[in-house]
């Protein structure tokens, strides 16, 4: 962690460039998943035939638990003010990552399934090792998990230097302390901002249960989704770029998810949110400079 913020603290152009190497040896890594998973001996047609075995209900938990897998793709708008003609550059790029990313998550889960069955990934720990230590190529299991932790790293990356950009934004707006919404000079990152979500990351990770931060961590991105899909309904339309029913679907789908998903992990998206909330309105009234 520390030697993650370490790289985002030197500019975006280094950060920009440790997400390449990341990203190209996580593509490795998952090639050889896939590899491994078809050429293993392993593969059955029945697994395949199986894939809904969970029903509905859980392939929409799976899918509110794993939303934010697909959320990288906002990182690129919250980085708008330091790309070149963003206007242009962000509609382009958003739709070309999320589009690769789906591809590349259908052909690892697929060729998974394909090889070991759902009931094998649900009850494995870590379900891609599983799928490649099950067949004749289990030798690069070590190298599949050694994937998993550059991912881990480049996913910790992208994180810090989004959300710390949307800390800085809400510090500048007076919704957060002001303190974070310094700038450094040299290198024109906001370090406060993104020291303190590498702060806050670390106490997560040291001192709670990681899987139930991904819950309610799940549920409050798809909250501030329905509310972006919301607000993104309400655009004339000259400012409009998708159609309109788009946004509306996008507003269905977030609170489809998110009321899907275990009760423990909504209760506590619940909280942080209603917390969030009543701070707000708290320095709200003490400060009428706080946005509204």
């Amino acid at each position: 962690m520390v030697i993650v913020t370490a790289v985002n603290f030197r500019g975006i152009s280094r950060t920009a460039a440790a997400t390449r190497v990341t990203v190209t040896l996580v593509m490795i890594a998952l090639g050889l998943v896939v590899a491994a998973a078809v050429g293993g001996g392993t593969t059955d047609a029945d697994n395949l035939a199986d894939w809904g075995a969970g029903g509905a209900g859980g392939i929409l938990e799976s899918a509110g638990l794993l939303f934010f897998a697909f959320a990288g793709y906002a990182r690129i708008a919250t980085l708008g003010e330091e790309i070149k003609d963003p206007a242009r550059t962000i509609p382009r790029a958003i739709p070309a990552a999320l589009g690769i990313t789906l591809v590349v998550y259908a052909a690892v889960s697929a060729t998974a399934l394909w090889a070991v069955g759902p009931d094998a990934l649900a009850g494995a720990a870590a379900p891609l090792a599983a799928a490649t230590d099950a067949g004749s190529w289990n030798e690069l299991t070590p190298v599949v998990r050694v994937g998993a932790a550059i991912a881990s790293a480049g996913a910790l990356l992208a994180l810090i230097a989004g959300v710390g950009r949307t800390t800085f934004a809400m510090a500048a707006e007076g919704d957060l302390p002001q303190a974070l919404d310094k700038v450094q000079p040299t290198h024109k990152v906001p370090h406060f901002a993104e020291g303190a979500v590498a702060a806050v990351v670390i106490v997560l990770v040291a001192l709670t249960d990681l899987r139930n931060v991904l819950g309610f961590s799940s549920f409050c991105v798809l909250f501030y989704y329905a509310v972006t899909n919301a607000s993104a309904w309400t655009l004339s339309s000259d400012q409009r770029r998708w159609p309109r029913g788009l946004s509306g679907l996008g507003f269905v789908g977030c609170i489809v998810l998110a009321t899907t998903l275990p009760g423990a992990s909504a209760l506590t998206g619940l909280i942080v949110l209603a917390a969030g909330i009543l701070i707000w309105r708290i320095r709200q009234a003490f400060n009428p400079a706080v946005s509204g």
